[in-house]
């Protein structure tokens, strides 16, 4: 005999067979645009069915029913509903298939509330069930969804991925019980305890203190409170309904002594179960601590979909961060299923908006009870819809799989024509709503989007990118004619913006971030190249090192340092401590990616902006820079079947390591300075080659292999790379 079982849910589900768990997926089955599609898993479930057996579903309200997005919004529906298909083939032949229908029933639940942002209340007194088919048990009705809209999930599922043990528990000075997990994460609490029957304790979250108190303002409206009543037994609660952004818990109604407590509850961290297959580590313990915080700040924020911010009332998919950190989710873990899902959703919500790429994806703020401007996606905006063409790139470049570029490639054209109809006569993106090099260091806590680069120039800048890579992607998938249109578009684009925005030496708006825009993205000529490179070279010295670019900008800025011979500004830059900078959320204490540069300041208080997270991995974009410069470690090729080996040493940094699981095995690339040489070792995938280029030296080819190298230690000074990364 074997079973299977088919279970999904409008809402989030977990199943039982005779009391076992089917699984140990959570938040089943994550979150689509539900109006067009909806994932269901398949489970072997052979050991668990019996001669009788009886099938238990928990739904809860998650992203369907739950509350989402910082405005007013209608929910996907009204009412949850589970569906489940058992499957139970015998050794004869015969199939037994049994399904949800109006024959289930329903029993009460121990579970009285449950919600993302609110958190889940649990009343263990609800336990003593009267069972399934007693008295309290109630009827079922079916709920309509179409058939034909589900499918497979083929990502890899939200799972517990690790459990903390409290590092600290003490009283705050209004005698509140606080604990601190010593690293910010996502999850909940799992708390046993006993206590009087009705006794109330609860559990608030929040990532940060301030005054020595719980820091809730940056939660906005998120209540992030999990309320456990207690039945009066020995009592184990799990709130597996819903999930919190937090390093800090506040317990109130606490009853025990505080040594009890350490004993009686734990931190269960939540995330997609992705594979890790990229690692980075040198000599500098800060550098460590920020790639760590990186790859933290992914695993918080990759719950199903690629999301903003695991804490607030947001954890929406916005489509800006993903654009600008998808090179560094592509070498830290196998993204290649999990992002190639999402961008199903991409394309769906784009298909129904006339091309138009929204800036959230699962789209809520469609459904603003009240729309806000610049909250829903009246009409493209640049970096942020960009997304719908870069992020196949980066998984394209990563996995060398062109079923990606070809699944994605409806979405991409429809992005780029949308684009070109959004172009002033000149020829710029000048028009519309853009969010610009958003969150700016110097921009008003209260104003994000006022940044110093004039937003047309980011947006023409960006549509040029995006034309290319088009381009880039037809002419690979042997598409002429569209290889053809993009080429003519990005040309157009180019010489508009040589036209409206380069003169004199200059770029329009004349900060880092259009100078880091221009020299990466290809918009200059040779002869500009020299001029806007020592340009933006002057800005970085100016600032003394301390950045000064924001979602836009950061990406890129450290590459247009590199690529241009200003290796020494680059590592300057990036080795700041002071504020901001990429290390000064680390002598803070920080252990995941914040938000804005100044997230804490100084004092130690909370940014006063509306706007504050202390877990985004947008600016965490750097480590795509780490891994290919400091670490030595890019692509040539797609997927890594010929691989560029040329680390960028300069001050501050004794040595470094960095290694990916690439699609043809281990690769690993390790130099340590020694006197006036470098020790360089390599390891090269079977299958795949190797170009070491060092300068002063002719390329060496590397065949598959480990590799031990001597080389001399001198400035790199070379104006590109003569392999660069794809």
């Amino acid at each position: 005999m074997s079973a299977t079982i088919v279970l999904s849910a409008l809402g989030v589900c977990e199943a039982w067979i005779n009391g076992t768990a089917i699984s140990d997926d959570r938040l089943t089955p994550g979150w689509t645009s539900y109006e067009w599609r909806l994932h269901y898993v398949k489970h072997d479930v052979t050991h668990l069915v019996d001669d009788e057996s009886t099938v238990e579903i928990l739904v809860g309200n998650g992203w369907y029913r739950g509350r989402l997005g910082w405005i007013e919004t209608k929910r996907y529906g009204e009412e949850i509903a589970a569906f489940a298909e058992l499957r139970i083939l015998f050794v004869d032949g015969h199939e037994q298939i049994i399904t949800t229908d109006e024959s289930w029933t329903v029993e009460p639940s121990e579970i009285t509330s449950n919600d993302f942002y609110d958190g889940q209340t649990i009343d263990a007194r609800r336990r003593a069930s009267e069972g399934i088919h007693g008295p309290a048990a109630g009827t079922v009705h079916a709920v309509s969804y179409p058939v034909d809209r589900l499918e497979p999930d083929t990502a890899p599922p939200v799972r517990e991925i690790d459990e903390l043990l409290p590092q600290k528990i003490w009283h705050s000075p209004s005698g509140k019980v606080l604990i601190d997990f010593g690293v910010n994460i996502v999850g909940f609490l799992r708390l046993r305890v006993r206590g009087e029957r009705g006794h109330v304790i609860t559990a608030r979250h929040a990532e940060v203190l301030e005054n020595g108190e719980l820091a809730v303002r940056t939660l906005r409206s998120a209540g992030s409170i999990d309320t456990f009543i207690l039945s009066g037994d020995d009592d184990r609660f799990e709130p597996t309904l819903t999930f919190h952004g937090f390093r800090y818990a506040e317990l109130s109604g606490w009853h025990l002594e505080l040594e009890d407590l350490a004993q009686a509850v734990t931190a269960v961290v939540i995330s997609s179960d992705l594979r890790r297959t990229g690692y980075f580590e040198c000599s500098v313990p800060d550098v460590n601590q920020l790639h760590e915080n990186i790859v933290r700040g992914m695993r918080g924020n990759f719950i199903d979909i690629p999301t903003d911010c695991p804490q607030r009332d947001e954890r929406l998919g916005w489509t800006g961060d993903i654009a600008a950190f998808a090179p560094t989710a592509a070498f830290l873990f196998d993204t290649k299923a999990f992002l190639a899902d999402w961008l199903k959703d991409v394309a769906l919500e784009q298909a129904q908006r006339d091309g138009i790429v929204p800036y959230i994806v699962p789209d809520i703020l469609k459904y603003a009870v009240v729309p806000q401007p610049g909250a829903g996606a009246e009409e493209a905006a640049a970096f942020w819809s960009d997304a719908a063409v870069w992020v196949p790139w980066e998984l394209w470049r990563a996995y060398g799989d062109s079923s990606v570029l070809e699944a994605s490639f409806e979405s991409m054209l429809a992005h780029g024509r949308r684009v070109q109809t959004l172009l002033s006569p000149s020829g710029v993106w000048d028009t519309g709503f853009q969010f610009g090099d958003w969150l700016d260091p110097d921009a008003p806590a209260d104003r994000p989007g006022a940044a110093k680069a004039n937003p047309a120039v980011v947006a023409t800048a960006c549509a040029f990118r995006t034309a290319d890579r088009i381009r880039a992607a037809a002419e690979i998938l042997g598409r002429d004619a569209e290889a053809n249109e993009f080429r003519n578009a990005a040309t157009r684009l180019r010489n508009a913006f040589q036209n409206q925005y380069v003169a004199d030496r200059r770029i329009t708006s004349d900060c880092t971030t259009v100078y880091a825009l221009a020299l990466v993205f290809g918009l200059l000529d040779p002869e500009q190249v020299e001029w806007a490179a020592d340009r933006l070279a002057t800005l970085v010295r100016e600032s003394d090192y301390r950045i000064s670019t924001g979602f836009a900008g950061t990406p890129f800025i450290a590459d247009a340092l590199t690529s241009t011979g200003h290796l020494d500004d680059a590592y300057k830059l990036f080795l700041q401590r002071e504020c901001p900078s990429w290390l000064y959320p680390v002598t803070m204490g920080a252990t995941t990616i914040w938000e804005r540069w100044d997230s804490m300041l100084p004092d130690g208080t909370i940014n006063p902006g509306d706007m504050t997270s202390f877990n985004h991995y947008a600016l965490g974009a750097v480590a795509d820079w780490m891994h290919r410069e400091i670490g030595g470690l890019a692509p040539i090729d797609a997927g890594y079947s010929q691989i560029l080996i040329a680390p960028k040493i300069s001050e501050g940094i004794d040595w470094a390591q960095t290694s990916l699981e690439t699609p043809h095995g281990h690769a690993n690339v390790r130099w340590e300075r020694d006197g006036s040489s470098v020790n360089l070792s390599a390891t090269v995938p079977a299958g795949s080659t190797a170009v070491l280029q060092w300068p002063g030296a002719q390329d060496q080819v590397l065949e598959a292999g480990r590799h031990s190298i001597a080389l001399p230690l001198r400035q790199h000074t070379t104006t590109a790379s003569t392999f660069a990364p794809v």
